[in-house]
């Protein structure tokens, strides 16, 4: 944020964050039009082109706004994070893994995972996000790219009963111990009690290659990232695309 508020503008911003922080009572078409306001389509610097997604970039208010005047939880939908990057590149590239599957694209963010799915002929999506902020952003960036919206969870689904999924994509999700572990678990019964394929997207953050999951990973592919992804993520390089194997 550039320069200071006057008193009238505080009190401005104030009113209307008061107004707008509650997101359960507030209808969707004000998010969207919040959405639409401070956000910009982009996504051709990323490595999925051909998908346009509504992202927070430098050109936008917030960018540069002090963040306690953003009306919602923080706006982990608005980036599109190196993991979820590669998982989208890595389904565009091989259809055949989505095609007429039911598919779980879990901490689904802005929707690209399950975007690619769609787009490579998936029977059934759902994107589970617990934001309900990133829903609309779902949405909305299906609508963008030609595409019928998937359903929309806003539930936690980590550690509830299995359900039907052939497979699950997580993006991005192992920034955090605790949170890790309680996937390590999970995503451990859904493999055997229902089968499912999980296929994880990760740029190599130090949560992840420490975890004792890790090990049970097989690797499927790697893309080297844009530069203008790796200066927005600190110089990582590459981002890596991997499959499950319990047994391993």
């Amino acid at each position: 944020m550039s320069g200071l508020l006057t008193s009238r503008t505080c009190t401005r911003h104030v009113r209307l964050v008061t107004r707008c922080f509650s997101k359960i009572c507030q209808p969707d078409e004000n998010i969207r039009r919040f959405i639409s306001e401070n956000t910009e389509v982009a996504g051709g610097q990323s490595l999925t082109p051909e998908i346009k997604l509504r992202l927070l970039t430098p050109n936008c208010r917030f960018w540069r706004e002090r963040p306690e005047l953003w009306p919602f939880d923080d706006p982990y939908w608005a980036i599109y994070w190196p993991g979820g990057q590669a998982l989208s590149r890595f389904i565009l590239d091989n259809p055949e893994v989505s095609r007429g599957q039911t598919v779980l694209d879990l901490g689904s963010g802005c929707g690209a995972s399950a975007i690619a799915a769609q787009l490579c002929g998936a029977a059934h999506v759902v994107a589970n996000d617990i934001d309900a902020v990133a829903a609309v952003a779902t949405h909305m960036n299906c609508e963008l790219n030609g595409l019928k919206s998937p359903v929309c969870v806003t539930d936690n689904l980590i550690g509830s009963e299995p359900d039907g999924f052939d497979l699950i994509l997580l993006g991005d999700m192992f920034y955090d111990e605790a949170l890790a572990s309680s996937l390590h678990s999970w995503l451990d019964r859904c493999i055997r009690v229902r089968g499912t394929k999980v296929l994880i997207g990760d740029p190599g953050r130090a949560q992840f290659e420490g975890h004792d999951i890790r090990r049970l990973l097989h690797q499927l592919a790697q893309f080297e990232l844009p530069e203008s992804v790796r200066e927005e993520n600190y110089g990582l390089t590459c981002s890596r695309v991997w499959c499950y194997h319990p047994e391993l």
